[in-house]
């Protein structure tokens, strides 16, 4: 196999893995009111600061696909018909907030610990404000479900902050590690 079609084949698979893995962490839960908590902001954050923008991205965009073709990978199972949950909103999020982690931290070669972490914030600030937002025009405007600003902001971001603020910290301490090996072994 050549060096570019095997490089290619080994970025294939980690986008699959971490596909994979975003799929995984919507199974590690702790319910909490409207929105569960989950590990996959974990993996969304990790795929854009590993494998880049448009890499990780493409994890997430290969996660929201295999879900609604049908297959039970979302927190509350897989369809076209999830579109219309309130939570939906989230998983447009994760394709967002993977491209902007992942564009924030690889603006540098060796990026520092600081550059990953403000890489996952502002990304998942991103995810929240897509996740709240769509959470809050579809209670109220579609399925008539009357639910106030706060109570939306409130439930579906500030309850997640003490939580995601830590998710980050971890991944930025692992990717710190990471980014080297992938770098040295041409992955990333």
């Amino acid at each position: 196999m050549n060096p570019v079609a095997k490089s290619r084949t080994y970025k294939m698979m980690l986008v699959a893995l971490f596909a994979a893995l975003i799929a995984v962490g919507a199974f590690i839960r702790v319910p909490v009111p409207l929105v569960p908590f989950t590990m996959q902001t974990f993996f969304v954050v990790l795929a854009g600061m590993l494998l880049g923008k448009k890499l990780g991205g493409a994890s997430a965009l290969v996660y929201l696909a295999i879900g609604l073709i049908g297959i039970p990978v979302f927190t509350q199972g897989g369809g076209i018909g999830y579109v219309l949950k309130p939570s939906f909103g989230y998983l447009i999020g994760f394709i967002v907030a993977a491209y902007i982690t992942g564009a924030i931290v690889r603006k540098v070669e060796t990026p520092s610990f600081w550059r990953l972490l403000v890489g996952a914030l502002v990304g998942l600030l991103a995810l929240y404000v897509l996740g709240t937002g769509y959470f809050y025009f579809l209670s109220n405007y579609y399925l008539g479900q009357q639910v106030s600003v706060w109570t939306a902001v409130l439930y579906c971001f500030l309850v997640f902050v003490p939580g995601d603020l830590v998710k980050s910290i971890v991944a930025a301490l692992i990717a710190k590690r990471m980014i080297p090996v992938l770098k040295k072994n041409n992955l990333s």
